[in-house]
């Protein structure tokens, strides 16, 4: 497949600092992906080194997906993975559809903006670690691949994705290499060779001895790939074997029979060039432990396909709700097809009620959504009543059937795919062609084995967005929807949930009028991110509202809250932080349930951790007593109230964590609280994925004001 990238002087100045890259750092595999203009998706744009249909699995990759490239584009970094146990261990998904040995880089293209990402592979003999050189190379290439992105869209001709995959030679930005020195380095691989194919399978030497072995002449067979030309050796095993030599780079052998029965080693010696293929006959009786026959008659899917379904598999394992679903078949599955549109309907109350779709006007899904499950009008519902997937290879062939179908849509073929779980319709996923296409036996069964996946994720996902309806709306009904104006107290709150789980949590915070000179903070942390916390959370809440109104004070408060969770026995823990502002006395103070430090910024900018000895947290011993910090009430000081969800990080030191916070806080604006805190959130918050939740909340005491605020960012905040 190719692309048109632009101009060719462009592509031209792409394709040679990849080659050379590839050839400057010893690596056997090449291959350039760019960011898509809405930063979702990375485009495979050029490879070098191996085939564009060995790469087409990964043509596109959502950028939320956990893989070496995605990590360096999201977080800027280059990413070394040395060995296939280390890919086991850090991209499991990676290593299912890659089960070969070897080492990678993947390293950011920035410029004046993130354009995407360079990646390298390597045999897996090299050894497990990059030198400074091979750093040193792979920056500089990635500069080049920048200017060269830049210095075109200044052109007016930026590359164009979704085209297809470039596949470079190696040999780009050199002299080529002459027939004779071909032979040459054939000779040089194998001695006394047999046959050579290129990095797309393809064969392009043969000699007469393999043409004997093969019982086929070189006429027939130079310029196809095996497993089609030759009939007895169309079996994934051996289609496998090939591929495991690109990607490697390692020498590998295996035994095939040549009916009726005379059996044939082959040995694949690869390098940057092609694959040199050495046949030797093993006599009439396979060699013991080497054999593999191909079970049946019927022709199995090219190895490829397999791979490609495995990579799907695993991703429809991972998403989360409805809209990720339609996401990922949108961005993953129609252009693993090459279809350019889609239908997702889901099977409700005896209709099918569109779900999601690419690649069709407005107008016309308006006519499609609803349609009982019994209509003619399209073949969704046929499928769906039969559970038989419908293929229409052009519009002649649809008409037939359903002579509406052709003008609803425009498009000129087909593939219904109904969506069933243990019998039960679910839905029909429907991809559309431009133009018309045939649907090989090989395409129709992955693609009608992908239907059951999708079926799977689809349901699993309408639960899910059930589930995280309910459990927001219990949430959202638990948070203080405004917090109340108090004399001489400004206050900003902010809740986020967390991006992995359900989005809902167990912290709170909370605003508590106690009379017309005193007021109450409040602040906690429930273990866990689903409904149970959800509602413990509330527990809590309202407990502390309770004890805090009728005057009590703040070890009061929490001691009591602490007896009555003690009998309810929970098996989540609890913190919180209450602090008690006495504006008439001028003092503050304070008690805390296991519950991170608050932050104490002081009029002049001095910020600290305010040292309050914690207390166990709550719920585990009922009877126990909460140490009472107190301090003066100062006009302009900030208090910054916080869960762990905003300091804590992964390899980083916890105290260094809220030292860092509190030295960002006292460099930071403080005229406008809701800017301040939008601010703090954003610095603790730079990847956009958070593993908890987060909730803050900011006093600031100025005397003689009234301001009250609604929290804003229950649903969604900056960061």
């Amino acid at each position: 497949m190719t692309s048109t990238g632009g101009p060719a002087t462009d592509s031209a100045e792409l394709d040679a600092v990849l080659a050379e890259t590839v050839r400057r750092t010893g690596a056997s595999i090449g291959a350039l992906y760019l960011l898509a203009p809405d930063e979702r998706l990375l485009h495979l744009h050029a490879v070098c080194g191996v085939g564009a249909e060995v790469a087409a699995p990964w043509e596109t990759v959502t950028l939320a997906a956990p893989a070496p490239v995605t990590d360096a584009v999201r977080e800027d970094r280059l990413v070394w993975v040395g060995s296939q146990e280390e890919m086991v261990r850090s991209y499991p998904r990676t290593a299912v559809v890659l089960p070969y040995p070897f080492a990678l880089v993947a390293a950011p293209v920035t410029g004046v903006r993130r354009w995407g990402a360079l990646l390298l592979m390597w045999p897996g003999t090299r050894p497990p670690y990059m030198t400074g050189r091979e750093h040193a190379n792979i920056a500089s290439s990635c500069r080049r691949v920048a200017r060269a992105l830049e210095e075109a869209a200044d052109r007016g001709s930026p590359p164009v994705l979704g085209g297809g995959t470039r596949v470079v030679p190696a040999g780009t930005g050199r002299p080529s290499t002459s027939p004779e020195s071909a032979v040459a380095d054939f000779v040089e691989r194998l001695p006394g060779g047999s046959c050579a194919l290129d990095l797309e399978g393809r064969f392009t030497f043969l000699s007469s001895g393999a043409c004997e072995l093969l019982g086929a002449d070189a006429g027939r067979l130079l310029g196809t790939l095996p497993w089609q030309s030759l009939r007895w050796l169309d079996d994934p095993m051996y289609e496998d074997r090939y591929r495991a030599a690109v990607i490697s780079r390692a020498p590998v052998a295996f035994t095939a029979c040549r009916p009726p029965d005379h059996w044939l080693e082959f040995h694949l010696y690869p390098d940057a060039s092609g694959i040199s293929i050495r046949i030797v006959s093993a006599g009439e009786e396979p060699p013991p432990a080497r054999v593999h026959r191909s079970a049946g008659t019927t022709a199995p899917a090219r190895a490829g396909q397999l791979y490609q379904l495995t990579h799907l598999a695993a991703a429809l394992t991972e998403v989360v709700g409805v809209q990720d679903v339609i996401d990922l078949v949108a961005d993953q599955i129609m252009p693993a097809f090459g279809a350019q549109g889609l239908v997702l309907s889901a099977a409700e109350g005896g209709r099918l009620r569109i779900t999601g779709h690419r690649g069709y006007a407005a107008e016309t899904i308006e006519r499609l959504d609803g349609l009982p499950l019994d209509t003619d009008l399209t073949p969704a519902g046929h499928a769906l009543s039969t559970g038989i997937p419908a293929f229409f290879a052009d519009r002649e062939e649809i008409r037939r059937s359903h002579p509406q179908a052709p003008q609803i849509s425009g498009a000129h073929a087909w593939a219904f795919l109904p969506l069933f779980i243990s019998g039960r319709p679910v839905g029909c996923c429907v991809l559309s062609y431009d133009h018309p296409h045939e649907f090989p036996a090989e395409e129709r069964a992955v693609m009608t084995s992908l239907a059951g996946l999708i079926a799977q994720a689809l349901d699993r996902a309408r639960l899910y967005d059930t589930k995280h309806e309910l459990a927001r709306g219990l949430q959202d009904a638990l948070l203080p929807r405004t917090l109340p104006q108090i004399d001489g107290l400004a206050v900003a709150a902010r809740y986020m949930p967390a991006t992995r789980g359900m989005d809902i949590g167990g912290d709170f915070y909370d605003l508590i009028r106690l009379g017309d000179t005193a007021a109450a903070a409040v602040i906690g942390d429930v273990q866990g991110h689903n409904v149970a916390a959800a509602a413990l959370m509330g527990q809590v809440r309202t407990a502390v509202r309770a004890h805090a109104a009728l005057g009590a004070t703040p070890d009061q408060v929490l001691a009591e809250t602490n007896r009555l969770l003690a009998d309810f026995g929970p098996d989540l823990f609890t913190s919180c932080l209450y602090a008690r502002l006495d504006f008439a006395r001028g003092s503050m103070t304070l008690a805390s349930a296991g519950h991170p430090p608050p932050l104490l910024r002081l009029p002049g900018g001095d910020t600290r951790p305010l040292a309050v000895p914690p207390g166990p947290l709550l719920g585990i011993i009922p009877d126990t007593e909460f140490p009472v910090t107190e301090v003066a009430l100062v006009p302009g000081m900030i208090l910054a109230l916080y869960t762990d969800g905003l300091v804590e990080r992964p390899g980083v030191d916890l105290d260094d964590s809220i030292n860092g916070l509190a030295r960002h806080l006292a460099r930071a604006d403080d005229r406008d609280l809701d800017l301040l805190i939008d601010d703090l959130v954003s610095e603790a918050c730079t990847t956009g994925q958070r593993a908890d939740d987060i909730a803050l909340l900011l006093l600031q005491h100025r005397a003689g004001t009234q301001r009250g605020h609604s929290p804003r960012g229950h649903s969604a905040a900056p960061g």
